[in-house]
Order: C-alpha cells, then structure tokens, then sequence
C-alpha cells in the first residue's frame, strides 16, 4: 500500500499504522507519542498527542476524513494522503492537547530526576503556551510507597498507562493500576502493596514524565552530566537481555537503564539485578560510548557527536592588534614584575 505524509511517500504492509508509516519515513513529520510504545501490545490513543489530518481516505474512498486522527491506532490505506506538521489544524490541536497535559503537571523540572530525557519536555518545547490559562488548583496526591526501587511521584502522571501495561504483559501477578474516575484518576497499588517483580524496574523506562524515578539514582545527578555506554552482562535471569546503558560520572556507574532508540523507547527490556544490583564497572563488559540518534539536551557537545567547523571571514584590519593583546593578558608571554605596584 502506498501512503503519502506531509508530501513524502512510502509503501507499507497491511495493518501499518500511520505513526508507524511515519517512522519509517523519520524527520520532523513524525507524530509525538506520550502513550503509545511499539514493544507494547494495546497501547496507543490515549494522550492524543499523536493527532493527524488526514486529508484523503484511500484511493476507493478518496474523502478526508472529517476529525483528526490518532495516527498511532489508525490504519494506513492504499493511497491516503496525511498531514502532520505542514498542518495549521495538526498543530492547533497539538498545542491544545499539551495545555491540557500540563493542567495539572508540577512545573518542578529544576528538581525532576526525568529533566533532560522527558517527552513531555520536548513536547512542551515545541508545542507549548509559556502562559497558562489554568488558573485552577492543580491536583495533588499524597506520596505512596510503591516498593524499595520505585519512587512513585503522582503529582506528575499524565495516566498513559504504560506501567499498567509493562506489568500485564511483563510479569505474572500485576499489583498496580489505574484507581478511580475522571480528574481522580491515579496510579496506584490499591492494595498497598510493594511492586517488588523482577521486571517492575522497566516501569521507569517506559514511563514518558518523572511520574516513576529509580530510587538508586534519585537527586545524585543530572542525566547530561553522566556519560551513557553500552554495556552488557552474562544475566541468568530468565526473559532478560543483560544488554545495557550504563551512566557514568567519572568512574562511577550511577545508574543502568535499558538501550533505547531514537524514540525513546527501550530496545529490550532488561531485569532488576541487572538495574539496580550491579552498579561496579567489573560487573559489566563496555562496549562504547553510546550515540544518540536524536538531538537532546544529553549529546549537546557530547564527543560522539560530528561538530563542522565554524568559519567566519571578516576584514584584515577588524582583528588588527589581537595578537599584542593576547600578549599583554598573557602570564606566559609577560613575567610577573614585582617592582610594578601596577602588577
């Protein structure tokens, strides 16, 4: 089937989403997703983050399809025609669905763990009011203890779902979920008990906000100070990869999440020992630095990443006298002279 987006086309298999077709495209056309994950079977159209135009149905139905699409839950057809950024609509409804995310979301990035690394960051970056309308109390919820790992902050739960999804489809006996109705509506374990499952620890990778935080790596630093390596362990627990980013600070392995891609999302899920038990570089095998496909505040000035140098040309007599400058400031050029009471 042939789909066509902001102009671009490209062939996809029946039953391709158009968020999927999308990405196989890649650039700036590509929806944002905060609920959707690929690795995750039923998520999508939730956060309604992802809203498309989609201007022509199909070749046998060529009528635009009056309201915006969620492009992660809708099929592609053979010859439909979508608009994604070079839409006015798309980025109207985009800019209303992240005024309503952050009703209720803390505006507490200067102390969040996920700032630098937050989808609703970079959501908000591009499509985002810097005034609010909402003049309205923000909800707020009591802090729960969730387990000895997870640090759960409801406050910033935009109820995406993700976590849900992880424990049905990760673990065997799922304790938590979504509690409640309407604008009560949280995550929680309802029962009060810890999550405490050898996989609960891909909770904190999936989830999109600082909503669920490794208690190992809570306040120590931040993620663009650490430097991210692939890594990888001979792990015997069973379902887990053992491959790995290690972050580290100097020598110092701060914390261990699972690899992720251009989209944030994690290539293999990985287990509890693997992210919270091992934290000594012995333990692992490096393999490299790891490379970012995507620009973000992490690889700003990071050393794996191609940097094209600057040349600015001006006029010979402009810089005319810098040298003996760059003399007279320098203590290598000019000895200190101690009988100058100048100096």
């Amino acid at each position: 089937m042939k789909v066509t987006i902001d102009g671009q086309s490209i062939d996809v298999e029946p039953g391709t989403t158009i968020l999927q077709a999308a990405r196989m495209i890649g650039g700036d056309l590509v929806p944002p997703a905060m609920c959707y994950y690929s690795k995750l079977k039923g998520s999508g159209g939730k956060c309604r983050c992802c809203l498309v135009e989609v201007s022509k149905g199909s070749e046998a139905d060529p009528r635009p399809m009056p309201k915006l699409m969620a492009s992660c839950v809708t099929g592609c057809m053979d010859g439909m025609e979508v608009n994604s950024k070079s839409s006015d609509r798309v980025t109207e409804a985009r800019k209303s669905v992240t005024e309503f995310l952050l009703i209720n979301h803390p505006l507490d990035c200067p102390v969040c763990d996920q700032a630098g690394e937050c989808d609703l960051q970079n959501l908000s970056f591009e499509h985002g009011n810097p005034k609010s309308r909402f003049i309205e109390e923000k909800r707020t919820f009591e802090p729960e203890n969730i387990g000895p790992n997870i640090q759960l902050h409801m406050n910033r739960c935009i109820l995406c779902q993700r976590c849900v999804q992880v424990a049905d489809q990760l673990t065997d006996n799922r304790v938590h979920g979504v509690l409640d109705r309407g604008d009560h509506a949280n995550i929680s374990t309802g029962i009060s008990k810890a999550i405490d499952n050898e996989f609960s620890g891909n909770m904190i990778d999936v989830c999109p906000v600082g909503a669920l935080t490794d208690k190992t790596f809570r306040f120590k630093s931040r993620v663009w100070f650490n430097k991210p390596y692939n890594a990888h362990r001979e792990c015997t627990t069973p379902g887990c990869c053992g491959k790995t980013t290690v972050w580290m600070f100097g020598g110092e392995i701060q914390r261990v999440t699972g690899r992720k891609d251009e989209y944030h999302e994690v290539e293999e899920f990985i287990c509890n020992s693997c992210r919270f038990d091992h934290k000594n570089v012995e333990d692992w095998t490096i393999e490299g630095p790891r490379e970012f496909e995507k620009d973000s505040v992490i690889n700003q000035n990071n050393y794996t990443q191609k940097l094209e140098k600057v040349q600015i040309d001006t006029e010979k007599n402009i810089l005319l006298g810098r040298d003996a400058d760059r003399k007279k400031i320098s203590m290598a050029e000019i000895p200190l002279n101690t009988n100058n009471k100048n100096s």
